[in-house]
């Protein structure tokens, strides 16, 4: 893979220049040997990123025996391999399980070696961090990943969703305005059927007459049959979802040929706080327009006596020249201060939606959406039924109902991982900075404050009490001198007391030995901290 070729090549640079800048560098061990490991484990990394973290770990584990220093140029590839570790496996245990197994042959070689000081801080606080840390923005980018494919899936099937809930939407509503229309057309085509039945017993007429009314009262007839059967399957059409109120209550709320005028009684009669009034002159409106004013009325009544019961509703009805405007208004009931809030969440129902239809299909407009706190559907009508405008692929508004618990819980379950992992990626650094920094403060105390300088070595004179020399010695004695330097042979009766012989935290410095019979400097001299 390409990538692979890249990642190898930028970590071998890293190797190379580590190698080039080494005081004694093996070529095997220190250039030959990191190059075939990394051109393994870099694409081992693509499915078993866990065994390419083991590998680099231990060309570190190697660099512990340097006795230069533990530092080597591999504990950035491990901090690369422990990124892609991160982001290529989802769970937690597994990698967990292989940092520690890497920092327990870190700590093994270590033991092992019997290494000094900052070797074990090298150990404990820069292999942990190259391996812990790059692995939290790992485990970020792939949780964020996560979350936006997560978030795209779910808009995609949310807007499939209100696509087919639209859609079934208009099915339905077009199939009641070819019931209107076979109750409207239907009607006139019978009372046609039944003129033409009479004349044919006029006595005017002659049998051929008779004949052709015959056929025309047949044809007639048959035309009203195929009308009934048209509108029969498209009311038989199947509907999964249950039927809404909006529509239950077209169906309820009196015959196909009830009149505004009956249905604004019956709301009466029953007790709803309804005010209505016309303006204008009443045109002769087309069947289907007149039957669309009444379904506007009806379904804003319902929607009202729904979400903001008890409020006054207002019911305006201007006839202008060419066009009627409905305008149904209801306030919030009193004392609740969220009833208004009720029919917004019907906004994007099957009830709003099928009637939006209707009125594009018929050349009018439709307007919903909160007013002074209540709620206001209004619409215009031409007289006459004019020309399909309506944009039938238009995109239906956000429902609710379209809304997956399914996906919403998963999309929740995403989020619940995201924030975790970002939290962990917070945390992490923050208890490894509590626990290693402490740690290097005390090493780095410690070796700073038991460095005697040359100058005053030099001033300490052996045969003076410890009172004379006490404002030359540091405050306290290096505590982590190594075997050899303890093992040295000393002047007999006497206790030695190693001190270092610079400041310098990443360099091994020389140890000056000072050896006290009693309270008197009796031997001084240098040792190396390094055995020969």
């Amino acid at each position: 893979m390409p990538v692979d070729v890249a990642l190898w090549g930028v970590l071998a640079a890293a190797t190379g220049y580590g190698f080039r800048d080494a005081g004694a560098p093996s070529p095997f061990l220190d250039l030959l040997l990191p190059l075939a490991v990394l051109a393994v484990a870099v694409p081992l990394s693509r499915h078993r990123p866990g065994a390419a973290v083991v590998l680099v770990n231990g060309l570190c584990a190697l660099g512990l025996a340097d006795a230069a220093t533990p530092a080597n140029a591999q504990v950035l590839s491990l901090a690369v391999l422990s990124c892609l570790l991160g982001a290529r496996v989802a769970g937690a245990r597994g990698p967990l399980l292989v940092f520690v197994g890497c920092l327990v042959l870190d700590v093994a070689t270590c033991a092992v070696l019997r290494v000094q000081p900052v070797w074990w801080f090298y150990t404990l606080a820069v292999l942990p961090a190259a391996l812990l840390l790059p692995w939290l923005a790992g485990r970020y980018v792939r949780g964020r990943r996560e979350l936006v494919r997560e978030g795209w899936q779910l808009a995609h099937r949310l807007e499939e969703r209100q696509h087919l809930v639209a859609e079934r939407a208009r099915l339905a509503e077009r199939a009641d305005i070819a019931a209107d229309m076979h109750d409207s057309l239907g009607h006139v085509l019978s009372l046609v059927a039944l003129r033409a039945g009479a004349l044919e017993l006029s006595p005017d007429l002659t049998d051929r007459d008779r004949a052709d009314l015959a056929e025309l009262r047949g044809t007639i007839a048959d035309a009203v049959e195929h009308l009934r059967e048209t509108v029969a399957v498209l009311h038989d059409a199947p509907d999964p979802e249950p039927e809404p109120e909006g529509k239950a209550g077209t169906a309820a709320g009196g015959p196909a040929h009830d009149t505004l005028e009956d249905l604004m009684a019956r709301a009466v009669a029953f007790g709803v706080p309804v005010r209505w009034e016309r303006r204008g002159t009443v045109p002769t409106l087309s069947p289907l327009v007149e039957r669309g004013v009444y379904r506007i009325v009806q379904e804003a009544l319902t929607n009202a006596l729904k979400h903001a019961p008890g409020g006054t509703i207002r019911l305006r009805i201007t006839h202008r020249t060419d066009r009627t405007h409905v305008s149904v208004v209801n306030d919030a009931p009193t004392g609740a201060a969220t009833a208004a809030e009720g029919p917004a969440e019907g906004i994007g129902g099957r009830g709003l939606t099928g009637l939006r239809e209707r009125v594009t299909v018929l050349g009018g407009t439709l307007r919903t959406g909160p007013h002074e706190g209540g709620f206001r559907v209004t619409a215009d009508l031409p007289h006459q039924v004019t020309a399909h405008t309506g944009q039938r692929g238009a995109r239906p508004a956000s429902s609710p109902a379209a809304r997956s618990p399914e996906s919403a819980g998963r999309l929740a379950v995403v989020r619940g991982a995201a924030r975790r992992r970002y939290a962990a990626a917070i945390a992490a650094p923050v208890v490894a900075a509590a626990f290693f920094v402490p740690a290097a403060v005390l090493l780095a105390w410690q070796l700073t404050t038991s460095a005697l300088p040359p100058s005053r070595f030099d001033e300490l004179t052996p045969g003076r009490p410890r009172t004379e020399l006490a404002p030359l010695l540091p405050d306290r004695a290096y505590p982590y001198p190594p075997d050899h330097a303890r093992s040295a042979p000393r002047p007999p009766g006497s206790t030695c007391e190693f001190y270092r012989s610079g400041r310098d935290l990443l360099d091994e410095v020389d140890l000056y030995r000072l050896c006290w019979s009693g309270e008197r400097l009796v031997a001084k001299d240098t040792v190396p901290m390094k055995s020969r």
